[in-house]
């Protein structure tokens, strides 16, 4: 099916069953425990053994020698596999650097054998008698001492902007603000760690994984191990937690798959924790530099965003300014992104990679801008909208009501009693109140699924799309329900396997849309194939309560499909109402906080989201999923950062005691609210995505909450004690009253 005209009405449309609050059809899978996540499949006819990873302990430069002697000899252990054994590989076309093989080292941890052994701890203990010898080169791993030597990338990553003249717009404008904002490598630190089972008969390879995306996987696992793709079956049911982590192939499968042909045995192997920092992707940090220039009126005349992120040689940008080419009027505008090159472990795609760590410098600025014009930072939001691209103003928004979101959270926040920078008190808090918008880009994919009808009644979706715990099974049911005028029980959906049609996958915020649209399309084909098996008009066929109705005539679902049911299958495919028309989701975050008046610390007290994206296809598990971005947003502001050994290239705090992420004492009440809203233009659907969405913008809402509270501005994340302590300006009184009293 080709989505190249907007939505018209459609069965979906009768919101029966898609748009309820249906509690997920995996629920019960996975609090009873039968959920089979990778590292958990047990087959009793498979005599699965262990792998453990063996990782580089230099962060550049070769390989000259490996004895791994000692480790053959030790208890259990059936084979060891070394990089050098199994010489270079070609790159998956998702990698930046290589998983495994060769002598050559590109970053600390980076897997160069695996032990494999009868038990788990038999592997571990062996792994630690591999010896190596290096040839250790010198390496860059401060961004701030590589900017110097950051360059322009190739034009595919659209890394520059610019409309107007910036440069002099600025120095006319009335009001200016010149800052710069820094946000920290960050971890997806998901609960699940990266884990696969191997197994192969002949030449055929099985791999139970944890993948976002299968057919991703799939390819790249076939160019790295150099067998035919067709070859390969991948399956991946479960995934508890990717957040971009698990987009691309990772060691974890490739490490299984050799060790599984060398011991000839299925082998799991799952990367301990030091590893999911070290050798898997993370987010990179950013240096930015924004400027904003304003008439006395609050317009927007001049704007302009810069940044630099570091990563390995042929790596992406981390593209933290490209909300600020949509988000806010102004006739000359610049925005200019530059990569160094730096030696530590992969930077890619983490939870709205661009708009998470722009948005956290964007919208403190806006907010300090704001103060500067003295004009209210949601007014001067408001003023700043636009119904346009600004960069291309010939190209409208699909749909957009940021304006909506930050009136109607303004409303229900109580925005009204908010007092200036630390003039609310409660007991030793000072409390103040923060706001952010949320934006985030809607991307849509092609989506494949295929439909079953049974002579039972009952339809069965088979698509390889996965569920990240974002509730896939969930809206897919609902979706194949609308379609066929059935039950949710009578729906089964199967995913997350390589013999199904290709999906969009689960990422980017465009794995919801996408893959109900595929299913939507192959639903179309089942509803023809029925309609021709009974002789209907398959123009005004109607599907309801079980039945396929045609004027006087109506037919049980279950006996259209007969003995041998009927199939249906296709794939959505996208035109170019994405090139005509700008498609963005929208949001506002409010966010209350309290800082302790003495030490600087900071408490969330509570948390607002207002989302305006499309059609909400299930409201309890898009809430579930903004609630969980409003999480990591508390964790990127106040805790989460990797720290960097400068000297040695690796990041230090390589685990979940070190690296740390927000936990339950640190979230109060959480609300979210959806606007009423449906984008024709976005798909068939009339949905978007909205995952990402509930985190851009959260971290610079608690940075400007805590601003409100102290007076104290950090434009340094992650925001900790100590960068607030020094600026608070009843310190030096307290403590003199402290010594009068001593």
């Amino acid at each position: 099916m080709q989505f190249d005209k907007p939505a018209t009405t459609n069965p979906i449309d009768q919101l029966k069953v898609v748009g309820q609050p249906i509690h997920r059809i995996d629920g019960e899978l996975k609090t009873t425990g039968r959920a089979m996540y990778a590292y958990e499949w047990h087959d009793a006819n498979l005599p699965y053994v262990y792998g453990y990873p063996v990782g580089a302990a230099i962060a550049k430069g070769r390989i000259t020698a490996m004895d791994v002697s000692a480790a053959k000899r030790a208890p259990g252990v059936l084979a060891v596999v070394t990089t050098l054994d199994v010489g270079r590989r070609e790159k998956g076309k998702f990698n930046t650097v290589n998983l495994f093989g060769g002598d050559e080292i590109q970053h600390y941890h980076q897997a160069i054998a695996v032990v494999v052994a009868e038990t788990f701890e038999q592997a571990r203990a062996a792994a630690g008698l591999v010896k190596v010898e290096y040839a250790e080169e010198r390496g860059a791993f401060d961004l701030r001492e590589a900017m110097a030597g950051a360059a322009k990338p190739d034009d595919s990553q659209e890394p520059d902007t610019a409309v107007g003249n910036f440069e002099a717009a600025f120095k006319a404008a009335a009001v200016t603000l010149e800052q710069s904002y820094e946000t920290p490598d960050q971890s997806h630190a998901m609960m699940e760690p990266h884990a696969s089972l191997a197994a192969w008969n002949g030449e055929e390879l099985t791999v139970w994984t944890s993948s976002q995306m299968i057919d991703w996987w799939r390819s790249d696992l076939a160019t790295t191990l150099g067998v035919d793709k067709e070859k390969i079956h991948l399956m991946s049911p479960f995934i508890g937690g990717g957040f971009g982590g698990k987009l691309f192939l990772r060691s974890d499968a490739v490490l299984a798959a050799f060790g599984a042909k060398a011991a000839s045995r299925p082998v799991k192997v799952a990367l301990p924790r030091p590893f999911i920092m070290n050798n898997t992707t993370h987010r990179p940090a950013t240096i930015q530099r924004i400027r904003i220039g304003a008439g006395r009126d609050g317009r927007i005349t001049a704007i302009a965003h810069e940044s630099w992120s570091g990563d390995q040689p042929g790596g992406q940008l981390e593209t933290a300014a490209s909300q600020t080419r949509l988000l806010y009027a102004g006739a000359d505008r610049m925005t200019a992104m530059r990569l160094a090159t730096l030696h530590l472990p992969e930077g890619n795609a983490m939870r709205a990679p661009g708009e998470a760590p722009g948005l956290m410098a964007l919208e403190i600025a806006m907010d300090e801008m704001a103060e500067k014009l003295g004009m209210d930072p949601i007014e001067f939001r408001i003023v700043n909208d636009t119904q346009v691209d600004p960069e291309k103003p010939e190209r409208p928004f699909s749909h957009r009501d940021l304006v909506g979101c930050l009136k109607l959270g303004a409303d229900r926040f109580g925005w009204s009693g908010r007092e200036r920078p630390g003039a609310r008190r409660e007991g030793n808090w000072m409390i103040g109140m923060g706001v952010a918008a949320a934006f985030r880009n809607n991307l849509v994919l092609p989506s494949g699924a295929r439909v079953r009808l049974d002579s039972q009644g009952v339809v069965t979706v088979e698509t390889d799309m996965t569920d990240i715990g974002t509730g896939s099974y969930t809206i897919i049911a609902q979706t194949a329900a609308e379609m066929m005028g059935i039950g949710m029980n009578k729906v089964a959906v199967h995913l997350g396997d390589s013999r199904f049609p290709v999906s969009a996958g689960s990422g980017g915020q465009f794995g919801a849309n996408s893959s109900t649209s595929g299913v939507y399309a192959a639903c179309v084909k089942l509803r023809e194939a029925v309609a021709a098996k009974l002789g209907f008009n398959s123009a005004d066929v109607v599907f309801e309560n079980g039945e396929v109705r045609s004027g006087n005539r109506s037919v049980p679902l279950a006996e259209a499909a007969g003995a041998d049911g009927l199939v249906g299958e296709d794939k959505i495919e996208w035109g170019d109402l994405t090139k005509t028309h700008q498609q963005s989701t929208f949001g506002a975050h409010f966010v209350e906080v309290g800082v302790d008046i003495a030490t600087g610390e900071s408490r969330i007290r509570r948390m607002l989201a207002v989302c305006a994206a499309g059609r909400i296809l299930n409201p309890i598990t898009a809430r579930s999923q903004v609630i969980g971005a409003m999480t990591m947003g508390a964790g990127g502001a106040l805790s989460e950062e990797l720290a960097v050994d400068t000297r040695r290239g690796f990041f230090v705090n390589h685990d979940l005691a070190g690296y740390e992420v927000a936990v339950h004492a640190d979230i109060p009440h959480q609300d979210v609210i959806f606007m009423d809203e449906t984008d024709p233009m976005s798909s068939p659907m009339k949905a978007k995505g909205v995952g990402e969405l509930g985190l851009c913008g959260v971290s610079a809402a608690i940075a400007n909450a805590i601003y409100n509270a102290s007076g104290v501005r950090v434009r340094h994340y992650p925001i900790t004690l100590d960068k607030l302590i020094g600026g608070l300006p009843q310190l030096a009184d307290m403590s003199d009253a402290y010594r009068s009293r001593a």
